[in-house]
């Protein structure tokens, strides 16, 4: 035993069986282990339809303005206001209308006063023709100038209801329930007849207007009543959301050659001059599916990850479509259908851990 070829013999020998136990050990280390709930890729018939952007509109809008040309006193309301039917929006220095009633009305008392005088003069005429103190010319005229002096009357009366009206426009009041989109005049500006003072649009009945290219309008064939699914980027709580064709325009417009398309939102309430889409189907297509929370995304790269048949985790690289109004999200390539896929993962886990079920 003291011979040092057999100790040096014996040292090689244990070094070596405690090197191969280690490498044992390192070879049989248990796989990483990852709980997800599990889902499948599904092959599935899905609407296919034509996104097209559009811009939010009111249903209903006008131009107030008023017929009276006068300085603006005062303005009652201002911008985003939800104003109601009837609701003061602007009020005009009066006195220029009211001088007008009164120049109305002198001109109808003159008129009746005329009319007076016209009618005891056929009324003298007519008992003188009576008499044979008058001759028939005598008389047609004096009745014709009684006709004319009650026409002179009712002009009068009309000038008169006229200046009324217009002397009613120093209130201009909101003609219907909405809001106020804009306010083109200030305190001090000069209203004229025809000139807009204040915007007004329905608050509620709003539509998307969408424009259809010619050659895709005649694939598509939109009918009015269509049901189609809409989307608006100030409302992303709602997602899509069903939508109805409303008005569809007779022809293409000249410039763009482009179909206008109008969807009522069905009471959403949106500002006017908000960006929607609005996607009009055009049949069915295969697809494979996969839950929206399958879908991960790393260093710009978009994973899903499947479980094998042996139950161990594998990421790929997928392109995606579409997400369906479900909720599932359309993959272009990278999954065939069928492979069961993890669900609610916050990252991809290594390569070859072994799956497990679970919340």
């Amino acid at each position: 035993m003291n011979d040092p070829r057999k100790i040096s013999f014996l040292i090689a020998l244990l070094l070596s069986g405690c090197g191969t136990a280690r490498e044992k050990t390192t070879n049989e280390a248990p796989a990483p282990v990852v709980r997800a709930r599990l889902a499948r890729a599904e092959k599935a018939a899905v609407a296919s339809a034509v996104e097209l952007p559009g811009t939010v509109e009111a249903d209903r809008a006008t131009e107030v303005s008023s017929r009276v040309m006068a300085l603006v006193t005062a303005v009652r309301v201002n911008v985003g206001d939800f104003v109601r039917r009837g609701q003061t929006l602007v009020e005009i220095d009066p006195q220029t209308a009211a001088g007008q009633v009164g120049q109305a009305r002198g001109g109808l008392a003159q008129a009746q006063a005329s009319l007076a005088l016209a009618q005891r003069n056929y009324e003298r005429f007519k008992a003188l023709a009576e008499a044979r103190a008058a001759s028939e010319l005598e008389l047609d005229t004096a009745r014709m100038q009684y006709e004319q002096a009650r026409g002179a009357v009712e002009q009068a009366r009309g000038a008169v209801s006229s200046a009324s009206s217009v002397a009613a426009e120093s209130r201009v009041a909101a003609p219907f329930d909405g809001r106020v989109a804009a306010k083109r005049v200030e305190v001090g500006d000069l209203a004229a007849p025809g000139r807009p003072l204040v915007r007004i649009e329905s608050a509620k009945a709003h539509r998307l207007a969408v424009a259809i290219p010619e050659s895709a309008f005649a694939t598509l064939r939109p009918k009015l009543g269509d049901k189609i699914s809409v989307a608006l980027d100030s409302r992303p709580e709602l997602g899509r959301f069903p939508g109805t064709i409303a008005e569809i325009a007779p022809g293409a417009d000249p410039m763009s050659h482009a179909v206008t398309v109008k969807v009522s939102l069905g009471g959403v309430e949106v500002s006017a001059g908000a960006y929607g889409r609005a996607w009009i189907g055009t049949g069915e297509r295969a697809a494979v599916t996969i839950p929206g929370d399958a879908v991960l995304r790393q260093g710009g790269t978009t994973l899903v990850v499947t479980r094998d048949e042996k139950g161990t985790a594998a990421s790929r690289v997928v392109t995606l479509g579409e997400t369906l109004p479900d909720g599932r999200v359309e993959v272009l390539s990278g999954l065939a259908g069928g492979e069961t896929v993890l669900t609610g993962l916050a990252a991809a886990p290594p390569l070859g851990a072994r799956v497990e079920e679970g919340p």
